[in-house]
């Protein structure tokens, strides 16, 4: 570890204020696209919008306790962490605990709840990585130690979701894994020679995959299909055409009623571009790109390494997976299954995602003062 001179400060409050506005706008968006279904499923129109606060609480609950604790003392926990996440990612195929929705079995039921391990193994995977790539700093560009140690325990994580039908949580933790390595300076030919290797392996996993291939050819061509593997992605333009500039009006949008699958999970971002329009959906864009901004701010003034890489890791989960679901919803990329952070409905990820912005809040409290590292 460096050693580096540091005074403590305030939170960074335009974080806070970009994350409150981001929630207040998932809680609005919820019950919108929501309250029809939730009607027809439950018999209660505020099903969905109640778990949505009381997630928000406990994700706010977590976040709190998070920002009081010192991101320093995460040094002597990363490796307990990383094997506890591993252990709940397994035991989702455990009879009795693990339960399958949709086709997939990613999630731990217990109870009236339902977790998804997924998340946690992404926040352990970037803990882990912050402490690694700093442990490892003065030999980062050797093969041996900057670069295979963290390929295979990114590839160990990676598989057991892959195994859970995950493929967007994997790629996520992926793509982490090597802009982590990147921005820490290992050599660029181990990482070219990573991502050469990588395409192949996601070629035969989406060939070998009868619905990964549909969803491919969906993306290509959403209109070969129109009612079947299309209709979802044609639907998610149906809604931004319809909102135009300004939208309909919020709780005015028709294609929520039963015509756009997942309105309230993976497609929101539709239902909000069809209810406050081009203007609404940008001003979401914004404030994402507004958080990324502080988040790289927080890590360039972290007072180490490992509090920088740490920052850095957590900014990318969240821009990462806004940047995934915003390209699925217009078309831009294959339908992955990721939520949009804050926004979308989801316990895991919406408390997942408060306790890494805690973590950004708390090293945002430390300043640098010796800029030499």
């Amino acid at each position: 570890m460096d050693n580096c001179d540091y005074q403590r400060a305030h939170i960074d409050s335009w974080l806070l204020f970009c994350v409150i506005a981001l929630v207040g706008i998932g809680i609005t968006m919820n019950y919108s696209a929501s309250a029809v279904l939730s009607q027809e499923r439950f018999g209660d129109s505020y099903y969905f919008l109640k778990r949505t606060l009381m997630f928000s609480t406990l994700g706010f609950l977590a976040m709190v306790l998070v920002t009081k604790i010192s991101y320093m003392r995460y040094r002597a926990m990363v490796y307990p962490v990383l094997l506890v996440a591993m252990v709940l990612v397994g035991a989702v195929f455990v009879p009795g605990i693990g339960r399958t929705i949709g086709g997939a079995t990613r999630w731990i039921s217990v109870g009236p709840i339902t977790f998804q391990p997924s998340e946690a193994a992404k926040l352990a995977m970037i803990a882990f990585l912050a402490y690694s790539l700093e442990k490892k700093s003065r030999k980062i560009k050797s093969f041996s130690v900057g670069f295979v140690p963290h390929i295979f325990f990114m590839g160990i994580v990676a598989a057991f979701i892959l195994h859970q039908k995950d493929f967007g949580s994997a790629a996520i933790i992926a793509f982490i894994t090597w802009l982590m390595m990147f921005i820490a300076g290992v050599r660029l030919p181990y990482l070219l020679a990573m991502l050469a290797a990588v395409v192949p392996i996601g070629v035969m996993l989406i060939a070998g995959s009868d619905y990964r291939r549909k969803r491919i050819l969906a993306f290509l061509n959403p209109w070969d299909d129109q009612y079947g593997s299309g209709f979802q992605m044609i639907q998610s333009f149906v809604a931004f055409n319809e909102g135009g500039w300004f939208g309909k009006g919020l709780g005015q949008g028709q294609q929520k009623l039963f015509y756009l699958p997942e309105a309230h999970t993976d497609f929101i971002f539709s239902v909000i571009g069809e209810e406050l329009g081009l203007a609404g959906a940008m001003m979401v864009i914004g404030f994402f790109g507004f958080f990324c901004c502080r988040g790289l701010r927080i890590a360039l003034d972290a007072p180490d390494l490992f509090g920088r890489y740490l920052a850095v890791g957590c900014t990318l989960l969240i821009g990462l997976e806004a940047v995934l679901n915003l390209g699925v919803v217009m078309g831009l990329l294959p339908t992955k299954g990721l939520t949009l952070p804050f926004i979308s409905y989801g316990g895991s990820s919406l408390v997942m995602s408060l306790v890494a912005v805690g973590i950004l809040l708390n090293i945002s409290t430390y300043k640098r003062v010796n800029r030499d590292w």
